[in-house]
C-alpha cells in the first residue's frame, strides 16, 4: 500500500519574550508571597527556590533575545530534509 506523505511539519512561531517574562513575574510573585508569609525554618529552601526561578528566567530573557538579535541560522531558509528523515521506500524485490 501506497500511503500518501504527510507534509512537513513547520516550527510554531511563539513570542518567546512574553513566556519568559510570564514566567519570571510568577516567580517574583512566589517569592513576594514567601517573604511576606515568612515561612518555618525547615521550609527556607521555597525562599531560594523562587530566587532560583527568578535567576533562570533573567539568564533565558538574556538568552532569547541574544538569540534573536542574530537573525536565523544559516541554510534555514533551504528546503533540504532533516538528516533523520526517512528516505522513500524503493521497491525492493521479495527474498527467495
Amino acid at each position: 500500500m501506497n500511503q500518501p506523505r504527510r507534509p512537513e511539519l513547520q516550527p510554531l512561531k511563539t513570542n518567546d519574550t512574553v513566556t519568559i517574562l510570564t514566567g519570571t513575574g510568577l516567580w517574583a510573585v512566589a517569592l513576594v508571597v514567601l517573604l511576606i508569609a515568612q515561612p518555618d525554618a525547615e521550609h527556607h529552601w521555597w525562599i531560594w527556590t523562587c530566587v532560583a526561578g527568578i535567576c533562570g528566567g533573567l539568564f533565558g530573557l538574556w538568552y532569547v533575545r541574544r538569540r534573536d538579535r542574530r537573525g536565523p541560522p544559516p541554510g534555514s531558509e533551504d528546503q533540504t530534509e532533516p538528516a533523520t528523515a526517512v528516505p522513500p521506500a524503493s521497491p525492493t524485490p521479495p527474498f527467495p
